[in-house]
């Protein structure tokens, strides 16, 4: 349980970091909470000869509305996002998904950043920001461009995060009236990945019908999953039970789990099912104005 040997370094900005990243490329690894990658260096399954901490760069982990973004800073800790009175309060989705995240150690230090680029499909946030309809910011030695979501999960532990860059900040569109989310988690105990979870973000119009809305599914499929087809038969109809029954079957028909020691894939997409039922039913209850 001892790593290999590495070279650490510590840079105090973004743009120095980046130009680690540059000089010594795949050889070299980004530590934020250090919550996936410690483990993975002290197994020998990942051997980083170059290791580069961010935790000294200043003005990466912030939570503030601006320019019609909810703009997240790559260094936010969970802790932070799940205690939040912004998050609770307008993105119930985003703190819901923080309180489920493991145990209080693991949201105390890691953060939203390396969970997003580390890409477990087992990871709570990456259904939670498909479910949003984010966009990730990534910073390299040309700048910064943006890469929406449902772009940036290329396989299993795969991003389209290039090996110079780095992931500096989540923009989700800014919360308005009648918007609800929800995310529910099923696992075997508390601070387990999920058998399966699923994240809900929608909005209703003023007649109470679904204008828009976004599912994310998590740890169901290599990567994590966003159930289109599901919420196309919500979009524009009031959630309803049958209505809702009709989206739920068909997240669950949309999902690819895999059979396990959590369970056999059937059982897991009947889980999708219940889950997304609820989330929705749950998002729609807080878009009114419910707890």
């Amino acid at each position: 349980m001892i790593p290999a040997s590495f070279e650490y370094f510590s840079p105090r900005t973004v743009p120095e970091a980046v130009n680690l990243l540059v000089r010594y490329g795949q050889e070299a690894k980004l530590l934020a909470g250090g919550h996936s990658l410690v483990p993975l260096m002290k197994l020998r399954l990942a051997a980083p000869r170059y290791v580069v901490d961010l935790n000294r760069i200043d003005g990466l982990s912030y939570i503030r509305e601006a320019d019609g973004f909810l703009r997240l800073g790559a260094l936010t800790r969970h802790a932070e996002i799940e205690t939040s009175e912004l998050m609770r309060g307008r993105y119930p989705l985003l703190a819901d998904a923080a309180r489920v995240i493991s145990d209080p150690l693991v949201r105390n230090m890691g953060t939203i950043g390396g969970s997003l680029a580390h890409a477990d499909p087992a990871g709570d946030w990456g259904a939670a920001m498909l479910a949003a309809g984010a966009e990730i910011v990534a910073t390299g030695p040309g700048g910064t461009r943006t890469i929406p979501v449902e772009e940036f999960f290329e396989g299993t532990f795969v991003t389209a995060l290039r090996p110079d860059e780095i992931l500096t900040e989540i923009r989700l569109p800014q919360a308005g009236r009648g918007q609800g989310g929800a995310y529910l988690k099923l696992e075997r105990k508390v601070g387990d990945f999920a058998i399966a979870a699923v994240g809900v973000a929608l909005a209703l119009d003023g007649d109470g019908a679904c204008r828009r809305v976004g599912i994310g599914l998590c740890n169901v499929g290599s990567t994590s999953l966003r159930a289109e087809k599901a919420a196309r038969l919500l979009t524009g109809q009031k959630p309803d039970d049958a209505t809702v029954a009709r989206a739920a079957a068909a997240a669950a028909a949309e999902c690819d789990p895999a059979s396990d020691l959590r369970g056999p894939a059937e059982y897991k997409r009947d889980v999708v099912r219940v889950l997304t039922a609820r989330a929705v039913r749950l998002a729609a209850q807080r878009a009114r104005g419910g707890a």
